[in-house]
């Protein structure tokens, strides 16, 4: 029989606690009176445990926290380190010239990477935030229409609305116990009711008499309506110009959050208040404040400097320099202390308190500088100078003073010369050296302060304004500039080279302006990036600085590098037509068609400029050149047509029309053809051509629309009927043959049929404005109002951004006091519309308000130089309102522009009967027209 004891008889291990493996430990029963006995901690656990572990032989369990055996081919996490914390291989590396130019590379790169992207997220965030408004539109915007219609509720209306309180009886008792409450009235009013009764004799602002008898209006009873329109329409003016300068921006009128800090503490700044406008109860309590600041720290010299400014603000200026002279005691190191003491005092006592504060300061520039400006005389002037040149020989202002003192150029001369060797690093001192000497001298002192600072743009830009003082042709020392300034790492950005050019050439050095355009435009780009765009852009910037050589200078370069680039040469053809000669123009414009000799556009520039000039041959000569490079070009063909037309060669321009029906028979060929027919009166050749072309080209809607004209011409006007009919049944897009069949049946009395041909047009182009205004104006000239404005309704809900609509609705649909809140609303729908922009300026033209009419009117041809109509109501505005040299102006500039479209100046300018008159005349027609 074995001798070991069975399971239950042998004693409990060591380290036995009962219930533990099943985590009966720590527990209270209902018997026990106390809380039961606490189990072994975590800590216990692991030292049990590993005890246990270790008598077996065993590894320590990892169950309770116990360190898990790291496996040998574990990677090291230090590989996933921030590399900013650099430890073991480059801990101790030092960080040199090749690392920094490193960073600054990829830090370029980032940079570029982010300008490449800018537009295209700018492009999104801002379609963006226009469908989220357009889909979220605001409280105010929904309930537009409703705030409108309350215009039309009477006073009795008004006045039968039952006033907001609480019917269901819920609180009345506390209510009533509320209202017979009592207060203590206020002394502002017993104070008022004083003297509202008694008579006193003043002076108002504007310098009427006033008694006790004017004082009827003063309680409030009478009320001047004159007054409040007057405020009504300079408010509704304010918020015109403040969607005008800020469509297509979120900061329009009522939604502008942010306040400009530098303008809004400029404007405190102007504001200056006098010593008998300052309430004595404010200066009370502040002078008991500032009392409290200098007692609590009286080392702190703002504390003193305001104590003494509120004592000059309440009148007592010798309290002020008492208090500024304490604490001048109190910080004598704080030369604002010292010169807000200065001021304070009168010439005398200044000096005194100037040459205390210097026995403390001797080394502050402002303090020298001040007491310099105490002395009279010149010579103590120099004399104070001196001594704060001894005192701080590396201040540049004591030099700039000191040299401004000297009226011998020689004297200032050999100043200069000390303080470039004193301090040799201020590039302002070598260049007002270099602006004293004489040429050759000046060439040497640049020279010295190149190498003295060889990080300064500067200096080389001296240089080369020197060299082209001196005569020099050609200015090549920016090319040098700019390699050493690379070298350097001291090159400039673009942006900011474009700005030094702009510089000079504002003070008249235009060939160092182009030399840094030459040598600096190129610098930080590559390949990849948009070249041609980054420099169109820049271009047109300095344009619209005024900055016309810069621009030239850009176009240059960007001309250099895309020789073949069409849209770079005609940029730079407006520029120099619109601000250059006309040789220059000639010059630009043979160099770009020898460069894009596929290029019509330009080849008929030249040609038309030629022309333009009375030079015939040449502009002949051009044509023929054009031929040859682009033959069967129909833009060649008319353009010759039309320069043969014009000098009244009529055989020869159609001996050339039949050559390029042959060669080059496109639509536009013919329908130019039977456009020069109607023009010269051949109704029967016109038309005979019209239906030749109309079986080659039925698809052409302005070849149905000639047919139909020369019908209606005619008077033969079911023809007519016919010929529109079948056009907008071959071409239902077109909106023109639609408005022209319209009108026919409109003139002939049919104006269900002209409304019906409407409705179709709608149909087949939906979403279209000139066809909604069309339709509505029918009906106004039916004079079927209501109609015509329950149209305006739906045209404005399907297209809500037509300028074209809102005008119609603000000049001819609503009341005269309504159109500038309509306005108001159009404006902040549309985005920059010019036909709308005239119709605001047409409504300050109405209110006498000359000035806004002027410059509404201006924006909208700035918006659209190509809209005719504008052009003609501003010189009819001018007519009237202008002087002669501004219509000469607007003339010029509605010649140069050229203007082609506009409702009025289409139907004049396409009239046979005005074919050959300029565009003066065709725009002095169109104002006789317009109503």
């Amino acid at each position: 029989m074995s001798g070991r004891k069975d399971f239950l008889s042998q004693p409990a291990p060591e380290n036995y606690v009962a219930g533990l493996g099943r985590g009966a430990t720590g527990f209270t029963t209902r018997s026990d009176l106390g809380p039961a006995r606490e189990g072994p901690s975590e800590e216990q656990m692991k030292e049990l445990l590993a005890k246990r572990a270790q008598q077996l032989g065993a590894a320590p369990p990892t169950a309770y926290g116990a360190p898990e055996k790291k496996e040998e081919n574990d990677d090291d996490d230090e590989r996933f380190q921030d590399p900013e914390n650099e430890v073991g291989l480059f801990a101790n590396g030092a960080y040199d010239r090749d690392d920094d130019e490193a960073d600054r590379i990829y830090q370029e790169v980032d940079e570029k990477m982010d300008r490449r992207r800018k537009i295209r997220r700018e492009a999104r965030e801002r379609q963006e935030r226009e469908d989220y408004e357009r889909n979220n539109p605001k409280i105010q915007q929904q309930f537009a229409d409703l705030k409108r219609s309350l215009a039309s509720v009477s006073d009795e209306d008004w006045a039968n609305i039952p006033e907001v309180g609480d019917l269901t009886g819920k609180n009345r008792r506390t209510k009533q116990n509320l209202r017979q409450r009592f207060y203590a009235v206020p002394d502002s009013v017993i104070a008022g009711a004083r003297d509202s009764t008694q008579f006193d004799t003043s002076v108002q602002d504007d310098g009427a008499a006033t008694n006790g008898s004017s004082t009827d209006n003063a309680d409030g009873t009478m009320t001047n309506f004159a007054d409040i329109g007057a405020a009504r329409d300079k408010v509704l003016r304010v918020r015109l110009d403040q969607a005008a300068q800020g469509s297509g921006i979120d900061s329009t009128a009522g939604s502008a959050t942010n306040i400009d800090p530098k303008g809004y503490l400029t404007s405190l700044s102007k504001t200056e208040l006098k010593a008998g406008e300052v309430e004595v109860g404010d200066i009370k309590r502040v002078r008991t404040l500032l009392e409290s600041v200098i007692k609590t720290n009286p080392k702190h010299a703002p504390g003193w400097i305001a104590a003494a400014r509120l004592e000059e603000v309440a009148g007592k200026i010798v309290a002020a320099r008492n208090v500024i002279a304490r604490g001048c005691e109190f910080c004598p190191k704080s030369e604002d202390a010292w010169l807000e003491s200065i001021r304070l005092n009168d010439n005398h006592n200044a000096k005194i308190i100037a040459a205390n504060a210097l026995k403390v300061n001797d080394r502050s520039t402002r303090l020298w500088i001040e007491a310099m400006r105490l002395e009279s005389d010149s010579r103590a002037k120099k004399r104070v100078l001196r001594r704060a040149i001894d005192n701080i020989p590396q201040s540049v202002a004591i030099w700039k003073e000191a040299v401004n003192l000297e009226e011998d150029p020689a004297d200032a001369k050999l100043l200069l010369a000390k303080a470039t060797e004193m301090i040799p690093l201020s590039v302002e001192l070598w260049l007002a050296l270099a602006r004293l000497e004489t040429p050759e001298n000046a060439q040497k002192v640049l020279n010295k302060a190149r190498m003295a600072v060889p990080t300064s743009y500067e200096v080389w830009i001296a240089a080369a304004r020197l060299q082209e003082q001196m005569g020099n042709g050609k200015v090549n020392v920016m090319k040098r500039a700019a390699q050493s300034l690379a070298q350097e790492s001291a090159m400039l950005k673009r942006e900011e080279w474009i700005t030094q050019a702009e510089k000079c050439e504002e003070e008249g050095s235009i060939l160092t302006c182009a030399a840094i355009i030459r040598e600096t435009l190129g610098y930080g780009l590559d390949e990849d990036d948009d070249r041609k765009e980054i420099w169109m852009e820049d271009a047109k910037a300095s344009m619209g600085r005024g900055r016309y050589e810069t621009a030239r200078a850009i176009y240059a370069y960007a001309l250099r590098v895309f020789v073949n680039k069409k849209s770079i040469w005609l940029a730079a053809a407006d520029l120099e037509k619109n601000h250059g000669t006309k040789e220059a123009l000639w010059q630009l414009l043979e160099k770009a068609v020898e460069a894009c000799p596929q290029s019509e556009v330009l080849w008929m520039m030249l040609a038309k400029e030629k022309w333009q000039s009375g030079e015939m041959t040449e502009a002949r000569r051009v044509l023929a050149l054009a031929f040859k490079q682009n033959p069967n070009n129909e833009d060649i063909w008319l353009a010759a047509v039309k320069l043969e037309a014009d000098n009244q060669q009529t055989d020869q321009a159609r001996e050339l029309l039949n050559a390029a029906r042959e060669e080059a028979g496109t639509d536009r060929v013919w329908i130019k053809s039977v456009a020069f027919e109607r023009q010269l009166g051949n109704d029967d050749a016109a038309l005979d051509l019209v239906n030749q072309a109309l079986q080659i080209y039925p698809k052409a809607d302005k070849l149905w629309m000639l047919k139909g004209q020369i019908y209606e011409a005619a008077n033969k006007l079911p023809q007519a009927r016919e010929a529109y009919s079948t056009g907008t049944r071959a071409c239902p897009k077109s909106v023109p043959l639609w408005l022209l069949a319209s009108h026919l049946e409109e003139q002939s009395g049919a104006v269900v049929k002209a409304r019906s041909v409407l409705d179709r047009a709608r149909l087949a182009v939906p979403k279209n404005a000139q066809l909604w205004t069309e339709s509505v104006r029918i009906e106004r000239r039916a004079n079927n109002i209501a109609q015509a404005k329950n149209l305006m309704a739906k045209a404005l809900q399907e297209v809500p951004t037509s300028g074209l609509l809102w005008s119609e609705s603000i000049w001819h649909l609503e009341p005269r006091t309504q159109r500038k809140p309509r306005s108001l609303e159009a404006i902040k729908k549309v985005d920059n519309d010019p036909i709308l922009f005239a119709t605001v300026a047409r409504i300050f033209w109405q209110e006498r308000r000359l000035e806004k009419a002027a410059t509404w009117f201006e924006k909208a041809i700035l918006l659209d130089a190509d809209l005719g109509d504008t052009w003609a109501w501003y010189y009819k505005f001018l007519v009237q309102h202008g002087t002669d040299e501004k219509r000469e102006d607007v003339i010029s500039k509605c010649v140069l522009n050229e203007p082609k479209h506009g409702e009025v100046w289409q139907s004049v300018a396409k009239d046979p009967r005005n074919a050959s008159k300029t565009t003066e005349e065709i725009l002095k027609l169109v104002v006789a027209k317009l109503e």
